[in-house]
């Protein structure tokens, strides 16, 4: 296992179920997106922040994916800051985000719910 990968062993009962679930989404571009966000980031989430990350979990692969991408809305409810946290993480391993090998600086966007 590579060392950047969270133990679960630490992790309570609900959080050891999301960080299996969100390196194991089905797409594998939402398995490296997400499941690199609950390694990074699942162990210090808030209560109402582990919520949110499981109803992210709970929407359809495809909406998700289109949101990271900038190709569809931000998903609507989130409130605590967490779409912004996954958003911002995401935007930092996508391949053409700043600081990339001579690739154009381009960043993930959201849409605005409509």
């Amino acid at each position: 296992m590579n060392a950047a990968h969270l133990s679960s062993a630490s992790l309570n009962v609900q959080r050891r179920k999301l960080l299996f679930r969100a390196r194991h989404r089905g797409l594998r571009e939402l398995d490296v997106l997400l499941g690199g966000f609950a390694d990074a980031r699942l162990a210090d989430l808030g209560a109402g922040e582990v919520d949110e990350f499981e109803r992210l979990l709970d929407l359809p692969d495809r909406e998700v994916l289109a949101w990271l991408m900038g190709e569809g809305a931000t998903p609507a409810g989130f409130g605590s800051g967490l779409l912004e946290a996954v958003e911002g993480f995401c935007a930092g391993r996508h391949p053409l985000s700043e600081g990339a090998d001579s690739a154009p600086s381009t960043h993930l966007h959201r849409t605005p719910a409509s």
